[in-house]
């Protein structure tokens, strides 16, 4: 039987996790960097850090047509949180305007948002003193060992005997966002029924790059909510699968980082990205799903199954909205509801097909491919796809799957 990785939640957070604690774990002071870039790299500690090319990540292309956003991106090793402000001048040199992002850059992306408020502040400091960096460096000296050195510290993925007490606190933070009811949630009204085809799509780790005009802040925040949705927590399933980490945001500069990926979602600005098809596999422009790929394009239609597990999902957040309505239920919320809607799928595929593999018969029929909640017809191609991703080629596959 296949082992897998669960894949890692870009914003997870572990309430056992406090600064406290942070700081007698980490021996790395260099673990955190700040950086002011404006039309280059203004200001950064520690100074030796190699930040080539971060004014082109904090700042998104574009940017000049919004007053404010914030970005997060992927720089080598490191994951960073810029917020970008727009500020009008009157100077002819700075062309009527001003424009400045102040970011921190960590090995984790797991707590970069709790320094958002922070970033904000500070950003607009920035453009009102530019060269004021003295706030940077208490900063920088107060929390440069607070982030952990590496993600390993910090709670990714949850046993599944736990998973129902800890999931309100260990798979995502309190996030700012636009939308009050949280970015899962808006992620799903977003994309409608699109969204059982982002999910077959990421549980089969392919290349998803979604574009969209700035700002670009929300957009980071649906490729976090892409990732959720290949999320396994059955203990040993898949080892041989390839790593399904966000790349956040991607410019030009990162087309040669691109190229060496075998499984990412990312985002951008630049349009250009859409004719640079080997970058990626599946390409999203605002709800529009589409690929080149010609052994993928049947995936982009939706099955009988998946219009099932829409209207399932859509009635479970019915069933919570009226319960928080009535009964003033503050615990469950809907971000926990998607999570775990797609966690128990996903689970529930792989332990079907961990159960088939052990039996004296390992063939998948009709019935087994419906336990796992699946169309036996229209999610056939679906099907040869994961066994192949996730090795189980060894099973047979039932005659009757082969005839739609």
């Amino acid at each position: 039987m296949l082992k897998t990785t669960p894949a890692e939640s870009p914003f997870p957070v572990d309430p056992l996790l406090n600064d406290n604690i942070l700081t007698l774990n980490v021996s790395d002071n260099n673990s955190l960097c700040v950086c002011v870039i404006g039309n280059m790299l203004e200001w950064c500690l520690p100074r030796d850090m190699d930040l080539e090319g971060v004014e082109f990540k904090a700042i998104a292309s574009g940017s000049h047509r919004v007053t404010t956003d914030f970005i997060y991106f992927r720089k080598g090793c490191y994951f960073g949180l810029a917020c970008f402000a727009n500020m009008a001048v009157e100077s002819a040199v700075e062309r009527g305007a001003r424009m400045k992002s102040v970011g921190i850059l960590s090995p984790s992306y797991t707590l970069l948002y709790r320094y958002m408020s922070f970033l904000e502040h500070q950003v607009r400091l920035q453009l009102q003193s530019p060269g004021h960096y003295s706030p940077l460096e208490a900063f920088y000296e107060d929390k440069r060992a607070l982030l952990p050195p590496s993600g390993e510290g910090v709670v990714t993925a949850c046993p599944a005997t736990a998973w129902g007490a800890t999931l309100n606190h260990s798979m995502h933070p309190e996030m700012k966002i636009t939308h009050p009811a949280g970015c899962m949630s808006q992620f799903i009204r977003f994309f409608g029924e699109q969204i059982m085809v982002l999910w077959k799509l990421a549980l089969l780790r392919r290349r998803i790059l979604i574009f969209s005009p700035p700002p670009v802040g929300v957009v980071c925040y649906r490729v976090y909510c892409c990732c959720c949705l290949a999320n396994i927590s059955i203990p040993g399933v898949g080892v041989a699968v390839p790593e399904f980490r966000p790349f956040f945001y991607v410019n030009v500069a990162d087309i040669s980082a691109l190229e060496n990926e075998l499984a990412y979602v990312a985002c951008t600005t630049e349009k250009i990205f859409e004719e640079k098809k080997d970058l990626y596999d599946v390409y999203v422009d605002n709800q529009n799903v589409k690929t080149c790929r010609e052994g993928l394009k049947p995936l982009l239609r939706l099955s009988a199954a998946d219009r099932d597990k829409y209207r399932k999902l859509t009635e479970q957040r019915q069933m919570l909205l009226y319960s928080q309505e009535e009964n003033g239920d503050c615990v469950s919320s809907e971000e926990d509801l998607f999570i775990l809607f797609f966690l128990e799928q996903n689970n529930r595929i792989f332990q079907t097909l961990s159960e088939v593999a052990g039996s004296p018969d390992p063939t998948l029929t009709q019935e087994s491919v419906r336990a796992m909640g699946l169309d036996p017809h229209g999610d056939r191609l679906f099907l040869l796809h994961l066994l192949e991703i996730y090795g189980y080629d060894t099973l047979l596959v039932s005659d009757q799957l082969c005839c739609s």
